[in-house]
């Protein structure tokens, strides 16, 4: 729903944390062409901050990004790409946050696997006709599912799992809140 979005940023906020550069963690693995071979701040990672801002990322940079500074970014790259302002309310926040962990074409696919369509990544108008026709609760606790068998499956699990766990905890809780 149009009307989340803050909701949906202050929960992701709440788990993106600070600045790092752990060498472990895919997202920091791929260099963005300027000098930075990876970091994070508040969840945006150097290639996606210089893609964003079509300047160079390094660390002096992003250690220096605010909130408001990534709150556009994470509206426009996430939140619009699985259409947050058209989901129920709950769902929106849930299928947004997995789309900041997980990419938004893999939150549309989840959701989709959920809803029992095809899987091509996109959120359109049959698509988001089957997910209003589910009940949210029930919606919501598949979705969760789905993410924890994604976070199983990944090779990182081991070092970042309880934390992606806890987190799809989290966000469930808060979604299932927001149901109306």
């Amino acid at each position: 729903m149009k009307e989340n979005f803050d909701a949906f940023f202050d929960e992701l906020i709440k788990h993106e944390g600070g600045f790092t550069d752990d060498p472990r963690d895919n997202g920091n693995k791929r260099g963005d062409g300027y000098g930075n071979v990876g970091s994070t701040m508040l969840g945006v990672t150097a290639y996606v901050w210089a893609e964003w801002t079509g300047k160079p990322a390094p660390i002096e940079v992003m250690k220096q990004l605010t909130k408001d500074d990534v709150k556009p970014l994470y509206k426009a790259k996430y939140w619009d790409v699985v259409r947050g302002d058209d989901l129920p309310s709950g769902v929106d926040v849930s299928v947004a946050d997995f789309g900041v962990n997980a990419g938004p074409s893999r939150a549309a696919k989840r959701l989709q696997r959920v809803v029992m369509e095809s899987q091509d990544g996109k959120i359109g108008p049959q698509k988001l006709s089957m997910v209003f026709n589910m009940e949210p609760a029930t919606l919501l606790e598949k979705y969760a599912e789905a993410r924890a068998a994604y976070y199983r499956s990944l090779k990182t699990f081991e070092i970042y799992g309880r934390g992606w766990l806890r987190r799809n905890d989290e966000v469930l809780e808060k979604a299932k809140s927001m149901i109306v």
